[in-house]
């Protein structure tokens, strides 16, 4: 009876996400969300005319193409595009969190709640419901890297020489098309290096290792590292920065970053969850914190609440759980990492590239806007599979922390979902986002 009703659990727990996103992707405005209006400037311009512009010429058109080329392509292909171009996203966050229970699978065949908890924690995961309904290419930067991973993050990688360079190819080829969505699919190329080379040493050879690391790489090329090699040969650079068309972002607060704002997290992050919080502006990982497990950038949500900050409260304290099971599941991890396990090789990689490369990112651009949970996106296969890891252990462990866990995490999907609904509980009436022109930091 226990299996049925988990089932019948994660069933219903899955059309509720499934019946969110497509509410959201329809009823959310096109032209609202992070950078929104600029990228529906490069999806119409593309649709128009087929020809990628130069760098300088909006906010967006410096960014990779394939989103945007996928969204004009739908733009040119249907009369309803309005709403089709969101629901590729939807599409795409569904795609991810199946890639997170495909690999869960793979590396825990007969444990199929803890691969069901897999998918659920990325189906709730704010920051992943949120840029379902927005038109951005984070999803499908996020998909292809999730793709990417799960190809090669096996337990037994071939030692067939033909097997495991069609394996590196298909790994290149999905890392090249991450970084055609998006720069930091450089992270994924990253990663099927740390892994073949970790392949090399386990296996003390380096014939084979040396031959997949370079048809993996020829693939990235091919798929996405082209465009990049294009900005450098015509513009003089791979990724613009500082453009007149970004301008706008110089002005924003703080303005400068200090070794303490990544050292500080205050309690604003819980109490008051919104960016341009006195307290919270400066504190880089409150404000990611505060940005991957709720409306952050109030994108979604009134602005100036005290329902909205009660239930944001709630929401990031209960999301301390499933936060403090992927910390505990990642420290397990990187113990395997160390002894050469395949799997968490590049799974631990990717987690620890990516923060490394986030904490530049803010310290070289240090304005609120660009501190988005979203970014993280990238890490939705890690997530899962060391969340998972823990809070199965725990659940097992007796039937109290069974029903403590199990309340605390259905709580959580409550509020995710409360908070995630587009006009659902509360209505977003102002233009979305944060006014930040007249803030002064600390």
């Amino acid at each position: 009876m226990a299996p049925r009703v988990l089932g019948g659990l994660g069933v219903g727990a899955l059309c509720v996400a499934v019946v969110t996103r497509i509410h959201n992707a329809r009823t959310y405005p096109a032209d609202w969300g992070f950078d929104a209006r600029y990228n529906w400037e490069y999806i119409v311009a593309l649709s128009r005319a087929w020809r990628l512009p130069p760098p300088d010429a909006g906010w967006s058109s410096g960014d990779p193409p394939l989103y945007f080329a996928a969204a004009a392509l739908l733009v040119r292909a249907a009369p309803n595009w309005l709403v089709l171009v969101p629901l590729l996203n939807v599409l795409l966050g569904l795609a991810v969190a199946g890639l997170a229970v495909a690999l869960v699978r793979r590396i825990a065949p007969d444990d199929g709640p803890r691969a069901a908890l897999a998918g659920g924690l990325v189906l709730f995961l704010p920051a992943h419901l949120h840029m379902s309904a927005m038109v951005n290419e984070e999803l499908l930067s996020a998909t292809f890297t999730a793709l990417a991973l799960w190809i090669i993050a096996t337990p037994d990688p071939p030692t067939d020489l033909r097997r495991a360079l069609v394996r590196s190819a298909l790994c290149g080829l999905a890392a090249g098309l991450a970084l055609l969505s998006k720069l930091t699919g450089v992270l994924a190329i990253a990663c099927i290096a740390l892994a073949i080379t970790a392949e090399a040493a386990r296996r003390r050879t380096l014939r084979g290792p040396a031959l997949q690391l370079g048809v993996a790489l020829v693939a990235a090329f091919a798929a996405g590292g082209w465009f990049y090699a294009r900005n450098q040969i015509l513009y003089g650079y791979i990724q613009p920065f500082g453009l007149p068309a970004h301008e706008l972002m110089f002005s924003m607060p703080p303005g400068t970053r200090s070794l303490l704002d990544y050292v500080v997290v205050p309690l604003s992050t819980f109490t008051n969850p919104q960016l341009l919080d006195p307290d919270l502006l400066r504190s880089v990982w409150g404000s990611t914190y505060a940005s991957l497990w709720f409306d952050a950038h109030r994108s979604f949500l009134p602005t100036d609440s005290e329902p909205v900050r009660r239930l944001g409260t709630a929401v990031l304290l209960l999301a301390l759980l499933p936060t403090a099971a992927f910390l505990t599941g990642f420290a397990r991890g990187v113990r395997r990492a160390l002894r050469g396990n395949p799997v968490d090789v590049p799974l631990v990689g990717l987690v620890l590239l990516t923060l490394a490369g986030f904490a530049i990112y803010t310290w070289q651009n240090p304005w609120f806007a660009v501190i988005k949970g979203t970014t993280l996106l990238g890490l939705c296969l890690p997530y899962a599979a060391y969340a998972s890891d823990s809070l199965v252990d725990w659940i097992r462990r007796g039937r109290i922390q069974a029903v403590s866990i199990c309340t605390a995490l259905t709580l959580l999907a409550i509020g995710v979902t409360a908070s995630g609904t587009f006009d659902g509980l509360f209505e977003r009436t102002e233009v979305s986002g944060l006014s930040w022109e007249r803030v002064e930091p600390r």
